[in-house]
């Protein structure tokens, strides 16, 4: 089955994410096509990753991946990051964090919002995290309930629906991802940060079945107007 061309006729889009480097695992490619076109494009995370770095005191990695994540999101053309501050490993769809969604997207108005995915697993034995399925549980709920809501809202998960061509932004995706520098060397210590960086972003821009492109990133549609 053919999959439909992403929508082009917005200015503005809001990448709602529950850690850093979230961002990064799936979505930069195309960023980096959309700001490179002239779209704004922010990002609103949950958590500041406080707890992603084994050994490492939350006190210190919080800061730490919230400068990571600024210059993973600068390589892209991004310079609105936004941390919302609740606590990374202990995400859950509450009328707080739904309040903060809501919030975000009333104040931004972007006519496209992305979300990481929330499904159970992204293929056959490969689960995906609680945080992840709670956070985009949470703004599958504040989108519903908003009076206006944007036109589209995407995750870029494996029921991909719609694609961008990101031919000629891989590179960008991969010294994006490559920002997470300590992050990714205490969670590979033997591979080396370009090359996790560059594993990661092949598999999420590689041709898709359907999409006339050497490279494409896929988003699942599931909510519109």
């Amino acid at each position: 089955m053919s999959l439909e061309t992403f929508p082009t006729d917005w200015s503005t889009a809001l990448v709602l994410v529950a850690h850093p480097d979230d961002p990064e695992y799936g979505m930069a490619a195309a960023v980096a096509r959309w700001t490179a076109e002239g779209k704004h494009v922010v990002y609103g995370l949950a958590s500041s990753g406080e707890a992603g770095i084994e050994g490492m005191a939350p006190a210190e990695a919080g800061p730490l991946r919230e400068n990571e994540q600024r210059r993973s999101a600068a390589v892209v053309g991004v310079d609105d990051v936004e941390f919302w501050g609740f606590p990374d490993s202990e995400i859950h769809n509450t009328p707080d964090l739904r309040a903060a969604i809501t919030e975000a997207i009333e104040r931004i108005a972007p006519q496209v919002v992305l979300c990481t995915y929330g499904g159970p697993e992204w293929a056959p034995g490969m689960p995906n995290q609680r945080d992840h399925m709670e956070f985009a549980a949470a703004v599958v709920d504040a989108y519903d309930a908003l009076t206006d809501p944007p036109a589209w809202l995407f995750v870029n998960g494996p029921q991909r629906t719609h694609a961008v061509d990101v031919d000629g932004y891989v590179e960008a995706a991969v010294n994006s991802l490559a920002c997470h520098d300590v992050y990714l060397k205490v969670l590979d210590p033997t591979t080396p940060v370009e090359q996790q960086a560059r594993n990661q972003v092949d598999m999420f821009t590689a041709p898709i079945d359907g999409f006339d492109s050497p490279h494409a990133t896929g988003f699942e549609l599931v909510r519109s107007r």
